[in-house]
């Protein structure tokens, strides 16, 4: 393809392949991202880069490059625009497709010292596609499901069950297995036999308290 030095090749197959994968996925990343964007140039002959380095310089018009040697040149660069209603070079909408570039590895002129060039980017020979969802390639480590031994006591539980068993409402076994609906009666039982004997004065009145107790019971049922 023939590349005229007064006009600029926009076509993104005229970079190298490195270049072109990278430019392309970039696109890709932006679109995602909702940057309106196009390319206003991606491979540059020596004749052209020359021909824009003398304007404002030897040639009328304002400097557009600070350099005779670019990688335009080398088919590893392309520059990019913002599309309307937004400004040509609207620096939040560059900003935004610099941070996407560096997050792809490739290198934003926005970032150079001296003389940034926003619309600009570039790779290198060696550039690599970054890997899709790194951390979801990552295999987590297995859970290890951790048993606990029944026939121990918990530290924080020791005193309330050494209590519990000697006051008759546990036998003692078991103190980390789970509790079951059959032993949890059994307990409730044996609270409700000694709440009895605690305020009832002989067998007559915890007879009558326990059928006072059975009618609360049944009332309160749910």
């Amino acid at each position: 393809m023939s590349v005229s030095i007064t006009s600029a090749c926009r076509d993104i197959s005229e970079l190298n392949p490195v270049a072109q994968k990278a430019c392309k996925l970039f696109m890709e990343e932006c679109k995602k991202a909702g940057l309106g964007i196009f390319i206003t140039e991606t491979y540059r002959s020596q004749a052209r880069q020359d021909y824009l380095y003398a304007q404002g310089r030897t040639r009328p018009g304002n400097k557009v490059t600070w350099t005779l040697k670019s990688n335009h040149t080398g088919r590893m660069a392309w520059d990019i625009a913002v599309n309307p209603p937004k400004s040509l070079y609207d620096t939040a909408t560059l900003k935004k497709a610099g941070a996407i570039a560096k997050n792809l590895g490739i290198t934003w002129g926005g970032d150079w010292k001296g003389t940034p060039d926003q619309p600009h980017f570039e790779v290198k020979s060696n550039w690599q596609a970054p890997k899709k969802n790194q951390t979801a390639n990552v295999k987590e480590e297995p859970k290890v499901a951790t048993t606990r031994d029944i026939n121990k006591v918990s530290d924080w539980a020791d005193k309330d069950w050494k209590e519990a068993t000697a006051n008759g409402y546990y036998d003692g076994s078991r103190p980390g297995a789970t509790l079951t609906r059959e032993e949890s009666s059994i307990v409730v039982n044996r609270l409700r036999k000694n709440f009895l004997k605690l305020i009832g004065g002989n067998t007559e009145e915890i007879k009558k308290l326990e059928t006072k107790l059975k009618e609360i019971e049944k009332n309160n049922f749910i």
